[in-house]
Order: C-alpha cells, then sequence, then structure tokens
C-alpha cells in the first residue's frame, strides 16, 4: 500500500503546531502536568497537516475543560492509525474502523459523535469524465484511501464486488491523496466518503459526479477504550458534548470545520452507539475479503 510521505518543512510546522498547543493546554490547567496522558486518534480523514490543524485546539479545549489530558497520535495513513488503536497505543479515537465482530471483542465504548449531515459511501469520478456507469469501471484504475476505511473503501469495494466488476485498487493514505489520484487522472473513479468528497471539492474548487452512493450513514464516532476509568471517559465526553455552547469551544468548532471544509453546524453530541447499526450489519453481508 503506498504511504504517505510529508515534507521536512511540513512535518516541522506539524511538529511545532503539536507542542505548542500540548504546551498551552498544561499551562492552562497546571493540575494535568501530574495526570495521566491519554492518546486520542482521529481516523486519517485529510493530510497531516490539515488534521492538526482541526484536531489540535479541540484536544486542547477537551484537555482543559475536563481535566483529563489528551496528546494527538496520528500515524501516515489511516492503517497506520488504526494500527495504533489495534495495538493498545490508544485510548481515545474517532474512528468506524472498531464494528467488526472481532474488533467489538476489544470493548471500545461509544460516547459521543459530530453532528454532520448524514454521509453516504460513493464512487466518483471528475464531472468531465466519459465514464456514466460503473460497469464502465472494468479493468479500470480506482482509488481509495486506505484498506480501513469503511465507508470509503469497505461499502464501495463491496458494491463493486457483488456486481462482478474487476477493478485495480490503488490506496491513496487518505481521502485528501485518493481524491488527488482522481482529480490528477491517475485513477479512472475513487471510492469516497460523501462528506469528505465535498469538503475536499469546496477545499480545491473541484467538480464531480456521482455513479453510486450508499444509504445514509452517521459521520464517526467517538470511542474510548476498556482501560480508560469510567469517570476520566464521562468528563471527556462532557467537554466534547458542551463545546459548542461555549463561546470560545463553539468558534474553535467553527474555524475547525472551515478549515476541513465541513458544514458550520459541526459539533459534537453524546451517543451510546446505537446509530451505528448499519455499519454493524456491513460485516454480516460484507464479502469475505472485507470483513
Amino acid at each position: 500500500m503506498p504511504r504517505a510521505t510529508l515534507p521536512d518543512a511540513a512535518r516541522r510546522t506539524v511538529l511545532r503546531q503539536l507542542g505548542s498547543t500540548l504546551g498551552l493546554a498544561a499551562l492552562g490547567t497546571p493540575a494535568l502536568a501530574q495526570d495521566k496522558v491519554y492518546n486520542f486518534s482521529p481516523v486519517n480523514q485529510a493530510g497531516i497537516p490539515l488534521m492538526a490543524t482541526y484536531w489540535n485546539p479541540i484536544i486542547a479545549y477537551v484537555s482543559e475543560k475536563s481535566g483529563v489530558k489528551l496528546a494527538l497520535k496520528l500515524g501516515r495513513t489511516s492503517a497506520d492509525t488504526t494500527s495504533y488503536v489495534l495495538a493498545q497505543e490508544v485510548d481515545f479515537v474517532f474512528s468506524n474502523h472498531l464494528f467488526s465482530p472481532e474488533r467489538e471483542q476489544l470493548g471500545w465504548r461509544v460516547f459521543g459523535r459530530r453532528m454532520t449531515p448524514p454521509i453516504h459511501a460513493q464512487i466518483v469520478v471528475p464531472a468531465d469524465s466519459p465514464i456514466k456507469d460503473l460497469a464502465q469501471l472494468e479493468g479500470k484504475d480506482v482509488s481509495f484511501p486506505g484498506p480501513e476505511a469503511l465507508v470509503a473503501y469497505k461499502f464501495n469495494y463491496a458494491q463493486l464486488l457483488n456486481r462482478k466488476i474487476n477493478v485495480r485498487v490503488v490506496f491513496g493514505g487518505n481521502m485528501d491523496g485518493a481524491l488527488t489520484q482522481l482529480y490528477s487522472g491517475k485513477v479512472a473513479a475513487c471510492g469516497a466518503n460523501s462528506q469528505l468528497a465535498e469538503s475536499h471539492a469546496r477545499r480545491e474548487g473541484k467538480a464531480y459526479r456521482v455513479l453510486w452512493s450508499s444509504d445514509a450513514l452517521h459521520d464517526l464516532a467517538l470511542m474510548a477504550s476498556a482501560r480508560v476509568p469510567d469517570k476520566d471517559m464521562q468528563a471527556v465526553a462532557r467537554a466534547f458534548v458542551n463545546m459548542h455552547k461555549d463561546p470560545r469551544g463553539l468558534a474553535i468548532l467553527e474555524q475547525g470545520s472551515q478549515a476541513l471544509g465541513l458544514t458550520g453546524e459541526a459539533h459534537f453530541i453524546a451517543s451510546d452507539g446505537s446509530e451505528y447499526a448499519a455499519y454493524r450489519r456491513f460485516y454480516q453481508t460484507a464479502p469475505a475479503q472485507l470483513r
């Protein structure tokens, strides 16, 4: 699988952002310096600099308000980040990669989700592409973020497999990488998460056409490891859920949404995990290679 790379200058910028944000959080709440630091890993839905721009201020705010110190831990690709989760190097996640029967046995607990319009798995082509039907993708290159991407890869590739349409799978490392391959002409189509395809198009001034779209799904889940004490999980949950009710928290969310290309109302709400039944059902009928 292709590995995403980050130029040295950009890497240094991200490291400065991480150090600055976490340092400010520590200064603002001295008690946190002596508490356990929990790693928080959101799935890589965009490039690392953009992910850091979105998540660092949110993590600093939640750490301050909850009294539970969180540190952002990102891999170079979504698969790398999920590997941290499976290796038990992470305590909190923003993910939909943990709803398979095997992974549900790991004991991760849903406590929230991001409130956004419904998302869909979609197979898309550039607006000016001559391809009008999924069948025309036979034998062609199709990009996806990575093998762990449930909506953008597994839902979409399952649709192609069920229709017996053979394509050459190309992984881009994250959604932005996969869409860049699409618009550069390196692939004929892209398996996408509708929310991320829309936000990328807004940021980059691109246009695309949808060949296939799934039923509506919920955005990713905020989850805590079974290792996290309940009191710490509840404190973090309250900070996320109440963030948009605080003017400073709302401003952070709005600035992050603007940077990521999300709609302005995106914020976090409580969840007991029941909204993710569609994800769990997917594994009951998915092709064996995608379970």
